[in-house]
């Protein structure tokens, strides 16, 4: 794009603490994970889901407001209200659990997290909406890799070191020298520590446009190209978006990838805990440094297909990355007696829907919202991988509590039965998610067509 040494460095100085901060934000919202591991029998399944569920239902709608809000504020003030707001709802979370004999935890935890998450559910919307100031179209499958590296090192974060924090802190020898857990409340205060410092230096580092720092703006080439960059009203922004059928195409596509993504990443390493493998088996006992590996391919390797082979185009990326999905779930339902199978199938998984998430949520929100109106199409697609989140928490919550089911010759035992439902219930989002992004293969917007 011709853009000069001085401009590339500014950017870097912009976005790296602002993907710090997202990935942070992720430490904040998936440690609820390694939480209900630690707690052990005083969170159940079905607890874990109903709580998680709250949260991510209230993600969901949250869009409604912060959406608008976002392209009315600015990424800038978002991302600092969404780390502020988050640091205070993990640090509640971790004095509940400190103080708590364990009475009222499904009630508490409800609304705490459903707080953090109103908070989180400005994350996205935020970088992105800074971030479509500082890349053109044509780069942006490359931020669409970058995006996907800071989902993943979020999941780092809150899975491998979130448990790290829970062995190091909270995991002392017992009386006949079995491990016995505290409740974790470190795994909440870190990232509330580490977001409140982040909110500090975004506040005198990170800036909405190159032009706030003395750099040229100049035409990115989305769908708000040759327009001002006074924002719209919200009515207009709203029906601009949610008219526009090829943002409610994605969102749906989404939708799916909130159910996959969720449905792979929290309730494998509870099914290795169930089954008892946990800590023996190496893709288990590193899950967080396994996602970080294959997120972080996923969406480097979406984004450069997506620019240098389909020419800036996200649908046939997504469309491929679907395809491998709807395959390694349907090989799951015959291979969960079979860990390494199965352990092969949850890390393809994983690198698909990185892979998707960052091209479709990250970057075709960018494309086809344009960057007045960025927030809400990001918000609208966002919220709807958190309501696809939402429902497979609940149903795999009690699904895999039901003990209903097949025991695979003896290899599940009792309510271990329920676990033979899991990829059942993920194999028609696949589907759906496959036959959707192939929907959207040429999709590209007009002012791109033109550079």
């Amino acid at each position: 794009m011709n853009h000069s040494g001085a401009f590339m460095r500014r950017r870097i100085i912009n976005w790296v603490p602002l993907g710090v901060t997202y990935a942070l934000l992720y430490m904040g919202r998936y440690n609820l994970t390694i939480a209900k591991i630690a707690f052990g029998e005083h969170m159940s399944k079905a607890d874990f889901g109903t709580i998680f569920a709250v949260g991510t239902i209230t993600y969901a709608f949250a869009f409604v407001i912060n959406g608008p809000l976002t392209d009315k504020i600015g990424g800038r003030r978002a991302m600092l209200i969404s780390a502020g707001g988050a640091g205070i709802a993990n640090g509640l979370m971790g004095l509940f659990t400190y103080f708590s004999s364990g009475s009222h935890l499904i009630l508490v935890f409800s609304l705490l997290y459903a707080l953090n998450m109103y908070f989180q559910s400005f994350g996205a919307v935020s970088i992105v909406k800074v971030n479509s100031h500082w890349f053109h179209v044509r780069e942006r499958g490359m931020f669409g890799g970058i995006f996907g590296i800071l989902i993943s090192t979020g999941i780092f974060f809150a899975f491998q070191v979130g448990q790290f924090i829970v062995d190091l802190l909270h995991t002392t020898a017992g009386p006949d020298g079995a491990a016995v857990v505290s409740p974790p409340y470190w795994v909440f205060w870190v990232p509330s520590l580490a977001l409140f410092t982040f909110v500090v230096i975004n506040y005198f580092l990170v800036f909405d446009s190159p032009g706030k720092t003395g750099h040229e703006d100049f035409d990115t080439g989305d769908a708000s190209s040759g327009e001002d960059d006074q924002p719209d009203p919200v009515v207009v922004i709203l029906k601009k978006v949610v008219t526009n059928p090829i943002v409610l195409t994605i969102g749906a596509i989404e939708f799916c990838t909130g159910v996959l993504r969720q449905g792979i990443m929290h309730w494998y390493p509870i099914l290795a805990k169930d089954i008892g493998y946990y800590k023996s088996f190496f893709l288990t006992r590193n899950w967080g440094a396994m996602l970080f590996i294959a997120g972080a391919t996923g969406g480097m390797t979406a984004g450069w297909i997506s620019d240098k082979v389909f020419g800036s185009r996200r649908g046939p990326v997504a469309a491929l990355l679907y395809g491998l999905m709807f395959l390694c779930c349907f090989v799951m339902i015959f291979t969960l007696s079979q860990p390494w199978v199965l352990g092969c199938c949850v890390f393809l998984i994983s690198y698909c829907v990185i892979g998707t998430h960052g091209m479709l949520s990250g970057t075709a929100s960018m494309d086809f919202g344009g960057r007045k109106n960025v927030g809400t199409a990001v918000g609208l697609i966002d919220g709807l991988v958190y309501l696809g989140t939402g429902l497979q928490s609940i149903c795999l919550g009690f699904i895999t509590e039901s003990g209903q089911g097949w025991d695979f010759g003896g290899y599940f035992g009792g309510a271990q039965k329920g676990w033979s439902l899991w990829p059942v219930f993920l194999v028609p989002f696949s589907l759906i998610g496959t036959a959707l992004a192939i929907r959207i293969w040429k999709a590209i917007p007009e002012a791109a067509k033109k550079k």
